[in-house]
């Protein structure tokens, strides 16, 4: 059975895929900075929830050693964990630009560099950024998360370059609106305005990303790397 890393599991599009993953047989394990659990009855696999920030290299060498312990470390790592904090860029606090690039792209480095070390060794491995399409198109008033995802987009691409030799893949995923909690605060008239812009007029749905994610996942991906998959519904065509 296939072990997969999920980081930002408890909302929004990582708790899909943890569910996704989990419901397809596999051991998931989820990560978010504060205590959470899942419980389904179609869980064909296991789900095993962890406490973990991703900015905090101590815990996660601990992570490391607790998974390797249970035979948990992953063949797959999807690093899914990220925040927002729009502001037009000259409001904008510094805090507001370090803490979305620390967890946005430093954790993705964090959580990779940890983590790819026993797909090296097993010579094998599916590594799988979700970016977002803000990262590719710019938007404004996101100027911090825009460079945090538009960042993720040159370190697939390089560390696919990489390991490639080593039988891993690196990929990533640039959703655009997707119909989440990330997208709650948006008023009807917003969410129509926005729908305008769309070729198939209509927000995506968190399970669209989930399956691309096990596509890439998969064996039928194994020749696809560095690439960064828009899931847009055509806002972004390139």
């Amino acid at each position: 059975m296939k072990n997969i890393l999920i980081t930002g599991a408890s909302r929004g599009i990582g708790k899909s895929i943890a569910y996704y993953f989990a419901r397809k047989g596999f051991n998931v394990v989820g990560t978010a900075r504060s205590e959470f659990e899942f419980i389904d009855a179609d869980f064909k696999g296991t789900f095993t929830p962890l406490k973990l920030d991703v900015t905090d290299r101590d815990s996660i060498k601990e992570a490391f050693s607790l998974l390797k312990e249970k035979e948990l470390l992953p063949n797959i790592l999807v690093n899914n964990a990220g925040i927002t904090a729009d502001q037009l860029f000259l409001r904008m606090k510094d805090d507001d630009w370090d803490n979305v690039l620390n967890i946005n792209l430093t954790g993705t480095f964090n959580i990779t560099k940890m983590f790819i070390k026993q797909m090296v060794k097993n010579r094998s491995g599916k590594i799988i950024n979700i970016s977002s399409v803000s990262g590719l198109m710019g938007n404004a008033g996101q100027v911090n998360y825009s460079s945090s995802k538009a960042a993720l987009s040159g370190f697939t691409k390089s560390l696919a370059k990489e390991v490639g030799s080593r039988n891993i893949t690196v990929n990533s995923i640039a959703p655009g609106f997707i119909d989440t909690d990330m997208t709650e605060y948006l008023d009807e008239k917003a969410k129509l305005d926005l729908e305008s812009q769309i070729p198939l007029k209509r927000m995506g749905n968190a399970s669209d990303i989930s399956e691309l994610v096990y596509f890439l996942a998969s064996d039928e991906a194994s020749y696809i790397t560095g690439q960064t998959i828009s899931v847009d519904g055509g806002l972004f065509m390139h």
